[in-house]
């Protein structure tokens, strides 16, 4: 269930299937990189103003799922029009600075973009683009990305799929009277 937060700014519900924290798994796989099975962890929020704040932090997984290193780290803010095109701009901890505009597609939670404008800093590797498709699909956070060089053509090198994470307390938070002895609840 998609819920549309009262302080949202009315522009902003479109994305609202976005909001929230997410966690899950994918899979990187470019050239002359190491293929890997990673871990991710996204979260959208939003302030009352006509933008979504995104923050996204992956890893890399050993055999057993468990955290190895650092993969990719990105700051970003999600806009979106009356006629449902999407700006976002990124930062990502590579030294790369991004410009991505797309569509939300009509009748359904799904999001394609490209990028429009890319800004490395010296120290960046090579990179000259992108596109990603985001999409909800039964509750669950779905997403591809495809990343070009000067070397390599557009193609895809991550994908991961995740699920809301909801915390406790946001639940406890509208129940009434609740026991004060904590084992009364369960009787």
């Amino acid at each position: 269930m998609i819920e549309i937060p009262s302080d949202l700014h009315p522009d902003l519900v479109p994305l609202a299937f976005l909001l929230g924290n997410w966690e899950g798994a994918g899979v990187y796989d470019f050239p002359e990189t190491e293929k890997c099975n990673f871990g991710q962890e996204v979260t959208f929020t939003h302030d009352g103003r006509d933008f979504l704040e995104y923050i996204s932090h992956t890893w890399v997984l050993d055999g057993d799922g468990k955290k190895v290193r650092p993969l990719e780290s990105e700051y970003g803010f999600w806009r979106v029009d009356k006629d449902r095109k999407v700006e976002i701009v990124m930062i990502r901890d590579q030294g790369v600075v991004e410009v991505w505009y797309g569509e939300l597609a009509e009748g359904k939670p799904q999001i394609d973009v490209v990028t429009d404008a890319v800004a490395r800093t010296a120290a960046s590797g090579p990179y000259s683009g992108g596109k990603r498709l985001y999409g909800y699909v039964k509750s669950d956070l779905m997403w591809v990305g495809e990343k070009a060089t000067p070397e390599v053509p557009l193609r895809p090198y991550m994908s991961a799929h995740l699920k809301k994470v909801v915390d406790p307390r946001e639940w406890a938070k509208d129940l009434k009277d609740l026991p004060d002895d904590g084992i009364a609840f369960f009787r």
